[in-house]
């Protein structure tokens, strides 16, 4: 049976290009109950973000989702009717050749990465046809505005996050009830400089910080710092008021829970970011380090969206923190940053809770892909019908 979707992607690093590709098609699979292809280059890292994912399968079912592998050379198939390409990933050139010949041909779609720049909006949904084939590739762009393609999130996401039991979480992993005061922080980030002050800070608080490390990146640097040759699951080492917990990589939902668990959420790269907003707990975010410092100006895009409805209070002392955390010039260090965030937590937590509701207004970026498509898809039949040659009735 042929595809409704078919969805290409590149595993190019940190899991961020196929947890987004996985997420979107775990979603029009689920909520809109159409028939996914997922199609990925490395299905080894796929199983680090959903371990159901079997490495040496040519083709398999996952969540109601046909997961292929991306290999060369490319086996023909029929394409879907509409086609995502995410992240600028090429299309292979025995794929494209079939979509050129299909009538109507599919509705291709370049999934773009997200960002609050305010050029997104004038660049979401623009054309670019092919150079060769009769075929037309469109732009979407997923944003925090809803002139975007807005953001991935499922119908039943607030439905589970009103009903998770934070309590239950804990004893899950054998950490059970919080200290008096004690303030339960979730750490996921890049290789930063920044992080040795940060936790100088949390070590010399006054008050108890339980630091919960998924593993990746940013554990040896950690390691480093606590004076061991080795940091792994099920290790807690001390200092001072901090307690440091690494934890295994996660799946997509197990890290949902961590982000609703927590107290505050330091989250890096581009669908973590998103997660930890619609978790309507405190984030601070890393943004992936780019050449020339591109990733500042995406930086100060969002904290202006992110900070619009804030108190000055807080906007000051969140745009302190993420910048510091960034390593932007003229931002505080990390122990001043850290000081006056605590000064005015529970105005920063008043804030964060209201923030899904803000970014609801940019729209579900699977409803407003389908309905792109849809739209796309009967352009194409009107416009076939429109050229082909009438039949002449009379007699």
């Amino acid at each position: 049976m042929r595809p409704d979707w078919d969805i290409f992607c590149n595993v190019i690093d940190n899991y961020g290009d196929i947890g987004i590709a996985w997420r979107l098609a775990r979603g029009l699979a689920r909520d809109h109950g159409v028939n996914v292809r997922l199609w990925v280059d490395d299905l080894a890292a796929f199983r680090r973000i959903w371990p159901a994912v079997e490495t040496g399968a040519h083709a398999q079912r996952c969540e109601g989702v046909t997961v292929r592998r991306w290999a060369a050379p490319f086996e023909p198939v029929q394409p879907a009717r509409r086609v995502v390409e995410a992240f600028g990933c090429a299309l292979p050139d025995v794929y494209l050749a079939a979509m050129a010949i299909q009538e109507p041909p599919p509705v291709w779609i370049n999934l773009e990465y997200l960002s609050a720049e305010p050029w997104v909006s004038a660049h979401h949904g623009l054309p670019s046809p092919h150079p060769r084939l009769p075929l037309t590739k469109y732009f979407f762009f997923p944003g925090y505005v809803p002139e975007t393609g807005g953001l991935l999130v499922e119908t039943d996401y607030f439905a589970r996050r009103s009903g998770f039991d934070a309590d239950a979480y804990w004893r899950s992993l054998g950490l059970g009830a919080r200290q008096p005061d004690e303030l339960r922080v979730s750490l996921f980030a890049y290789e930063n400089a920044a992080l040795p002050a940060l936790l100088d800070a949390w070590a010399a608080g006054a008050q108890p910080l339980l630091c919960l490390v998924p593993e990746g990146r940013i554990v040896p640097q950690l390691a480093a710092w606590l004076g061991v040759a080795e940091l792994a699951p099920g290790m807690n080492p001390v200092r001072g008021a901090l307690r440091v917990v690494v934890l295994p990589f996660a799946d997509q939902d197990a890290y949902d829970h961590l982000l609703w668990a927590c107290d505050l959420n330091f989250v890096r790269g581009e669908d973590s970011c998103v997660r930890a907003q619609w978790a309507a707990h405190p984030m601070v975010w890393q943004a992936y380090p780019q050449a020339g410092e591109a990733h500042w100006r995406k930086l100060e895009a969002l904290l202006a969206l992110y900070l619009q409805t804030a108190p000055l209070t807080v906007a000051d002392a969140v745009r302190g923190i993420w910048q510091g955390w960034n390593g932007m010039p003229g931002a505080p260090g990390m122990a001043t940053a850290w000081t006056a965030w605590l000064a005015v937590r529970a105005e920063i937590e008043r804030h964060a809770a209201a923030r899904p509701v803000q970014l609801a207004r940019a729209g579900r970026l699977s409803q407003k892909l389908v309905d792109f498509a849809e739209s796309g898809l009967k352009l194409r039949v009107f416009s076939n019908s429109q050229s082909s040659p009438q039949q002449d009735t009379h007699p």
